[in-house]
């Protein structure tokens, strides 16, 4: 009878403990930080390969900016319908809003990288990403309270 009693207790913990764990995973932030990991692992991976095949015959401002172009098209709709599902916004007004966001993070890339692989000498792949870390904040408070507005 004991044991019985511990294991429907035991069951309503871990239901609940489940629950909270689904809750949190499908919370605003945690869909976010995923999306923010996909937008990263494919821009890096398109740059990674453009760099790649084009060599020193391609400027590599230039493909930054047409990585950055096709990885926010594919994932825009991953932010508009999973992270900021609230939106009332159509998709094309949704997208340039999203894009032009995504202006001011580019346009950091194309003035920070020249510096950091120019003057300090760091491979183009590490000073991307060092231009990346401090923006996950600020574009998730962006997106959240312009792009993706729900009111």
């Amino acid at each position: 009878m004991v044991e019985m009693e511990s294991r429907t207790v035991r069951d309503k913990d871990s239901g609940f403990g489940r629950r909270a764990l689904i809750s949190a995973l499908s919370g605003q932030r945690i869909t976010y930080l995923v999306a923010g990991a996909m937008t990263a692992v494919l821009y890096y991976g398109l740059l990674g390969l453009g760099l790649l095949i084009a060599k020193d015959g391609v400027p590599y401002l230039f493909l930054v900016v047409v990585c950055y172009l096709v990885a926010a098209t594919i994932i825009y709709p991953w932010y508009r319908l999973v992270v900021f599902r609230g939106t009332r916004e159509s998709w094309p007004v949704g997208y340039l809003r999203f894009y032009a966001v995504g202006l001011s993070f580019l346009a950091t890339s194309i003035i920070g990288l020249p510096i950091l692989v120019g003057f300090a000498g760091i491979p183009i792949l590490v000073a991307q990403g060092l231009i990346i870390i401090a923006s996950p904040p600020l574009s998730y408070l962006i997106h959240r309270t312009w792009t993706f507005r729900t009111h």
